[in-house]
């Protein structure tokens, strides 16, 4: 199998070194393509070509070489950047579709231009997906210029904008926008029921900047409108006492990876008693045992200031993979509730779900796709299993130079943080700049407060002080500078020796360049190498460090700290077999969640093709593609409307209890299918009867006071959020279910009222 495996590598490196001599080859094609001695005006008619010769129908790939070079003269004579080689090789291979792993400080934004003005020559829209607002605005801004001088427009989405903005912004030829605002504006094109409320044009071509974070960690978040609602929730209090008063191992216990929670048989029958509700798990009482399932998670998996903080008397999750708030995200329903509940908060009732998308099956509505991204390699496997997308390393302009010491590894934490404190001590004592990556906003804190008292100043960038990031990160690389962040992932800031001044940088190179450390090990190898790559950018020196502790969060899951209980220590560990098996266990974990992304695609890939066929119709409807009368079109819009939130509702329904079926030696995935399929099928019967009916209403009116009067218009306001669906995901995985809660499960559901086992 290893000679098979190796034997593929070969095959691959072989052919990824053939091709990137391809892009070499071609990018001496551009450089000989010299421009330097035309005049502006004939750089811009050169444009003015190529734009005519796209539009006529000239392949792209035949316009390739003129257009690289006309970016790069435009480039050099308006920003001052001469592209190198290497960032020319990486623009050739987003335009063939590929992900493409570009080394942090390589200048991705500069890279991503040249196909962005290729594919905009053929006056569709490109877009260019951002992590963030700041760095859609920043990028328009500063690629601006190149753009406007070869006669193209350029635009940025910010969230908020009025809906004459952002058609504006959406109409010009390359447009800058995060993931999530243009899938949320999407989602109300979706429900407009005029083509001049819709902002959107048909998508074209798409360069996903941090693919990574939001091709796979993000890629399973679902983006969701919603009627707005303003009724409130108080329920969620009285299963969050319920839940205070239920104790570990005697009333619930955990799966192997603490990432589910589940009622014993003593929990259940404690539960019972203090709500009063008889047998927990008859069939009335299901919307009870959610409710308790959801604050019993809460309470025992989420942690204030880990998971979330509460500011400004609101729960703000923190997103795990950039530790920082998640912006306009909510768990779902029930678990948002109970979290509200937890913490004293009244939880606003969640509306009627008007439309949903992942984000991976908006970006996949797009039929050009490429990306990149600092770390790719190490998932590339996921890359083209999910988008069919091949991942290429293009080789850093200069060669990397940083050090990536050994993990250090500790028994414990409290041994962790003492050698943490004084390596950061030590090294800080000598000027040279320091990064340290935390795990969380409470790690943050914690190793704050035990640097001032070792007289040791910080910055500190976390969740609670995200808006101030771009200013904390810029001075990173200043001589005595600490830095203590939350993860790296999305930063989108580039750490410059010396904060970017000449002679400061000169003494922080001597120094041996940042040195980055952090004090743990994430799930996935790439968040790691992410912060390792914020040092020895462009040939810097550079040096990276891990230290980790057998009681961290990750390694707890696997019990590797049993294999040494009884050594407690305040040295570090020298065993290289604990190295390796922390590599493993990383490797497992990546691997459990593709497995797990893979296993929600099959609940919500059925779900997305239903909606685009329904969408599909729509679509023709709105744009009169299907003739009908003003009154015809808007009953059919709103009726294809209605019944499409009451699908989602019970899809939703659904699927919060088919993990159940897994229990009857019944498949949960084909049930999940049968019964949305039935579903499905009766919707065109109910959207024709409905429209009927309300035709013979309206009498063939098309005022549109009288559709009003009756109903048929928009809901008076909507709001979007995001779902954070790993939790979902958590609550519904039977195969981690122990084999004392399946019995308990029996016993309560079946056996008890059975055979009149009332007090068992």
């Amino acid at each position: 199998m290893n000679i098979a495996v190796k034997l593929m590598q070969k095959f691959k490196d072989r052919d990824t070194q053939h091709r990137l001599k391809g892009y070499q080859d071609k990018a001496e094609l551009i450089r000989k393509r010299n421009l330097e001695a035309w005049d502006d005006g004939q750089l811009q008619a050169e444009s003015l070509r190529l734009q005519k010769e796209a539009q006529s129908g000239t392949p792209l790939d035949e316009l390739l070489v003129d257009a690289y070079a006309l970016v790069c003269e435009a480039a050099k004579r308006k920003l001052g950047l001469q592209p190198y080689d290497v960032q020319i090789m990486a623009a050739i291979a987003l335009h063939e579709r590929l992900l493409i792993e570009q080394h942090t400080g390589e200048g991705k934004t500069l890279s991503a231009v040249m196909p962005a003005y290729l594919n905009a020559l053929t006056g569709e829209g490109v877009h260019v997906l951002t992590f963030n607002d700041y760095l859609a605005n920043r990028d328009a801004e500063w690629m601006g210029p190149i753009y406007r001088f070869l006669g193209l427009t350029v635009n940025a989405v910010q969230a908020g904008m009025s809906l004459p903005k952002k058609r504006e912004a959406y109409a010009a030829n390359i447009t800058y926008v995060t993931a999530k605002e243009a899938g949320f504006d999407y989602l109300r094109d979706t429900i407009a029921l005029n083509e001049a409320d819709t902002v959107h044009r048909p998508f074209h071509y798409v360069i996903v900047d941090e693919a990574d974070s939001l091709l796979l960690d993000e890629a399973r978040v679902p983006l969701v409108i919603t009627g707005e609602s303003g009724s409130s929730s108080s329920d969620g209090i009285r299963f969050a006492e319920v839940a205070r008063q239920l104790q570990q191992v005697e009333h619930y216990d955990f799966d192997g990876f603490q990432r589910n929670v589940y009622l014993n048989e003593a929990g259940s029958a404690k539960a019972e008693s203090l709500l009063g509700c008889g047998n927990l798990y008859d069939s009335q009482n299901s919307h009870l045992l959610t409710s308790l399932n959801c604050a019993l998670h809460v309470e025992s998996l989420l942690k204030k200031d880990v998971d979330y903080i509460v500011r400004d008397g609101k729960i703000e999750l923190i997103e795990e993979y950039t530790g920082r708030v998640a912006e306009n995200r909510h768990l779902p329903d029930g678990l948002q509730a109970a979290l509200a509940a937890k913490e004293g908060l009244q939880s606003k009732a969640g509306g009627t779900i008007l439309g949903t998308i992942t984000l991976q099956h908006f970006i996949s509505l797009y039929p050009g796709i490429c990306g990149m991204t600092a770390t790719a390699h190490v998932s590339a496997i996921e890359f083209e299993d999910i988008y069919e997308l091949q991942v290429v390393q293009i080789p850093p302009n200069r060669p990397n130079i940083r050090i990536d010491y050994p993990n250090r590894i500790y028994t414990h934490k409290e041994a962790k943080l003492k050698a943490l404190v004084q390596e950061i001590s030590s090294v800080h004592v000598t000027g040279r700049p320091i990064l340290i990556g935390t795990s969380s906003v409470e790690e943050s804190d914690m190793l704050t407060e035990a640097l001032a008292a070792a007289d040791v100043p910080c910055h500190v960038l976390n969740a609670k002080n995200d808006a101030k990031e771009a200013e904390i990160i810029a001075k990173a690389g200043e001589i005595g500078a600490v830095t203590v962040s939350t993860n790296m992932a999305g930063r989108g800031v580039d750490i410059r020796l010396g904060g970017g001044n000449p002679a400061q940088a000169e003494v922080v190179a001597k120094l041996g360049g940042l040195y980055v450390i952090g004090t743990h090990m994430h799930q996935s190898v790439r968040i790691d190498d992410q912060l390792r790559g914020r040092s020895g950018r462009q040939g810097d020196p550079g040096a990276s460090v891990f230290f980790v502790s057998l009681d961290d969060e990750l390694l707890l899951r696997f019990g590797i700290d049993k294999a040494i209980r009884d050594l407690r220590q305040d040295e570090a560990l020298e065993e290289s077999v604990l190295r390796s098996k922390i590599t493993h266990i990383q490797r497992i974990i990546m691997g459990q969640n593709f497995h797990i992304r893979q296993e929600l695609n099959c609940y919500s890939d059925m779900v997305e093709d239903q909606r685009r066929i329904l969408y599909e119709e729509r679509l023709g409807i709105l744009k009169g593609v299907t003739p009908m009368s003003p009154s015809e079109q808007r009953v059919r819009l709103y009726y294809i409307d209605k019944f499409w939130a009451d699908h989602l509702a019970y899809v939703s329904y659904i699927r919060e209890g088919i993990h159940l079926t897994s229990l009857t030696s019944r498949n949960p995935i084909d049930e999940f299918h049968a019964q949305i399929i039935q579903a499905y099928e009766q919707i065109p019967a109910k959207i024709n009867s409905e429209s009927a009916n309300m035709l013979i209403r309206l009498g063939g009116s098309n005022d549109p006071a009288e559709w009003d009067k009756l109903g048929l218009k928009s809901p008076t306001s909507t709001r979007t959020y995001i779902i954070n669906d790993q939790y979902t995901q958590y609550l519904q995985n039977p195969g981690s279910w122990a084999s004392g809660t399946i019995i308990a499960y029996w016993l309560h559901k079946i056996l008890r009222p059975v055979f009149g086992w009332k007090n068992f």
